[in-house]
């Protein structure tokens, strides 16, 4: 095509020539020739923009030539692109029939929180209906500090348990995940049913170790009672009661642990926070482990940053700490190494215990603060473990908006990192910088 409109220019610029041979004046001929020219394409181009522009009242331009392909590739690329648009808009249509489908809440929104749609389950279950809400804020049809938190920090995968705003015996769990650049799908899941056969088994397991807490008291009390008159039993006895004393004190450490892990699942967070200095509290958990260690000589490292405090529950804290602490000296052999660390830095507060003890298996770092859940259960047991100080640690760091990060490998050690947000740092007024102390247990 392109040819062909080179050849008609040039017949036209022949003849020109031609005429202006015969007039005697070449140059104005081909003035003359070459602006008709132009302005038979300029009316070309104006055809060709008007058929593009209103399709259904124009034909395309006709005259044989590039015009003509283009108008040619410009209806097929049109075609096509009305196929892709068709098959889209059927590949949407079956995402909507999908999800409407689903019992499960369903909202699509971009990433300032509009909605821009929804399924009928999300009318029953948020409160957000389907076209009328289109254009609105989430976060002003459901409102919920929580769920405005959730939203305007939108990150992949990330959850949130709420209770329904349409009915306050309804819990959900709310999932979101990204489907495009700007757009979100936010599913509401309703949970009512586990929700509530977990708080059965924390109610069961409170109830049954308060009313087990007394008796265990009483036995262990008759126990001292009778091992303070030793020399007047038969020999043969005394080990008897001395398993027996300890496997009480065991069952009465296990008892205590599960209340306090039944209180930490029975709030989201502590009712009471206040500024902690982690810093004092982590010398006294190292001094009590000193303890703990006794003749084993375990070489302790404390590195502690003295300036600033955070916000949180201070026994709660010393419990998970301590279980930690405690952690590194029952499972690192004697003349270990424990390495304590508190420290800031842009990304928040962090507690680290770091040990060149046994190690944890690859397989069993998920689980390790799982309930009951040992690795080494001799070890544990013969050291009076309970099985539950890693799960009040996880517990505890959740209540804070911490992470528990572990690290480890057989024989060569363990690493547990806690790290605490940004916005739970508080700043001392102290004078103190770094506190670092070595010491040896003799």
């Amino acid at each position: 095509m392109l040819g062909f409109d080179l050849f008609r220019l040039t017949v036209v610029l022949a003849l020109a020539l031609v005429a202006g041979l015969l007039a005697g004046n070449i140059t104005l001929a081909l003035l003359i020739a070459v602006s008709g020219y132009l302005v038979w394409q300029s009316i070309m181009q104006k055809r060709l923009l008007h058929w593009i522009q209103q399709r259904k009242q124009f034909e395309p331009p006709e005259v044989p030539g590039i015009f003509e392909e283009l108008s040619f590739e410009i209806d097929r690329l049109r075609d096509r692109h009305k196929r892709r648009k068709k098959r889209l808009s059927r590949y949407i249509k079956d995402f909507q029939n999908a999800t409407r489908a689903l019992p499960d809440a369903t909202i699509v929104i971009d990433h300032l929180g509009t909605v821009r749609w929804a399924n009928k389950a999300a009318g029953a279950t948020l409160g957000v209906n389907w076209p009328a809400d289109n254009g609105q804020r989430l976060t002003n049809l459901v409102r919920s500090p929580e769920l405005r938190n959730f939203i305007e920090h939108l990150e992949p995968d990330s959850s949130l348990n709420l209770v329904s705003p349409i009915d306050d015996l309804t819990y959900l769990s709310l999932r979101l995940v990204p489907i495009a650049a700007e757009d979100w799908l936010l599913v509401a899941r309703d949970v009512t049913d586990l929700q509530r056969a977990n708080q059965a088994r924390s109610d069961f397991v409170a109830n049954v170790s308060h009313e087990l807490r007394t008796p265990i008291t009483v036995f262990r009390g008759y126990l001292e009672a009778l091992r303070s008159q030793q020399d007047q039993m038969p020999e043969q006895w005394h080990t008897a009661f001395s398993h027996m004393s300890e496997h009480a004190l065991r069952m009465q450490n296990i008892i205590e642990d599960l209340l306090l892990l039944s209180r930490l699942e029975r709030q989201a967070v502590p009712a009471e926070m206040a500024p902690v200095q982690v810093s004092s509290m982590l010398t006294s958990i190292q001094q009590q482990a000193q303890d703990l260690s006794g003749d084993q000589g375990h070489l302790f490292s404390l590195e502690l940053d003295a300036k600033f405090r955070i916000m949180g529950a201070e026994k709660e804290l010393f419990s998970a700490f301590s279980n930690i602490i405690f952690n590194a000296v029952k499972y690192t052999p004697p003349r270990g190494v424990i390495r304590i660390r508190w420290y800031r830095d842009d990304k928040g507060a962090h507690m680290e215990v770091q040990d060149n003890g046994i190690g944890i298996p690859p397989h069993d770092i998920p689980r390790v603060t799982e309930r009951f859940y040992r690795v080494d259960e001799g070890r544990s047991r013969a050291h009076g473990g309970t099985g539950l100080g890693l799960a009040i640690v996880k517990h505890v760091l959740q209540r804070h908006k911490a992470t528990l990060t572990v690290t480890s490998e057989l024989g060569k050690g363990s690493t547990f990192h806690c790290s605490f947000p940004l916005t739970a740092i508080v700043e001392a007024d102290l004078s103190g910088a770094i506190e670092q102390d070595e010491s040896e247990i003799a």
